[in-house]
């Protein structure tokens, strides 16, 4: 069907938009970021709160992926993107975690997660890309729903195996972009700018998987999976270990 238009007082005919065409829209298009990591003083708050409270109903989704990634981590780990310590209750009690994480409004809930889980917390509060630890210095490096939000996925990866020690691990979970011409995939497109805005510039269009990849590890285990969530774009995910 055909729309119908007026141009210098004729009518004209206007092929429609399809789906593809509404969500490749320039509108709907956001540009990459390339500045690390600044915290908004209203959306950083938000994003402190809103992680506090779901923090529950997220880990009912992701619980058995994070249980089996982060399953024997060692003593010492290093945790990009710490948010409100969602991952200490995957650690021993005593864990020392060196915790990257610059946004400042996440750290009261952070130090009380510590608290609760009785972890030795350090607080590094630099973005991911210039992590502020010697080259091979760390046996694990763990990271989750993080790698969405930083400005360069690659430069974050690259740190990570930087600071690994050899034969050290990055156990990772992250949410991804969905396979293309599907539904999800189309809201992701759709809902994109917003969502960036909101999430201080999350993206969840993303390949991280070839990021993990191309990063130079020695082996990788990645696998797949989708959550059932009222946050569509959110729902595709990907977990694994990368092996420095």
């Amino acid at each position: 069907m055909w729309g119908a238009g007026k141009a210098h007082g004729a009518t004209v005919w206007i092929p429609p938009l399809g789906f593809e065409d509404w969500v490749n829209h320039p509108f709907f298009v956001m540009e990459a970021e390339t500045s690390e990591f600044e915290a908004h003083p209203g959306r950083g708050r938000f994003n402190a709160a809103f992680f506090h409270l779901m923090d529950g109903y997220i880990n009912w989704h992701v619980r058995k992926h994070k249980q089996a990634v982060y399953v024997d981590l060692p003593r010492t780990v290093v945790e990009i993107g710490s948010g409100v310590g969602a991952n200490f209750r995957y650690m021993q009690p005593g864990t020392k975690v060196i915790a990257v994480e610059p946004n400042p409004y996440m750290h009261r809930s952070l130090r009380l997660a510590a608290e609760r889980h009785e972890i030795d917390l350090e607080i590094r509060d630099v973005a991911g890309e210039r992590i502020d630890l010697p080259d091979s210095s760390a046996d694990a490096v763990i990271s989750s729903l993080v790698l969405c939000t930083v400005a360069d996925p690659s430069q974050v990866v690259s740190e990570v195996h930087r600071v690994l020690r050899p034969g050290g691990r990055y156990s990772y979970l992250e949410h991804v972009a969905a396979q293309e011409r599907t539904l999800t995939r189309g809201v992701q497109r759709a809902v994109r700018r917003p969502w960036a805005w909101v999430f201080e510039g999350c993206s969840c269009e993303r390949d991280l998987e070839s990021v993990i990849r191309s990063a130079g590890f020695s082996s990788i285990e990645n696998r797949s999976y989708r959550i059932h969530s009222p946050f569509v774009p959110f729902n595709t995910h990907i977990t694994g270990t990368a092996v420095a």
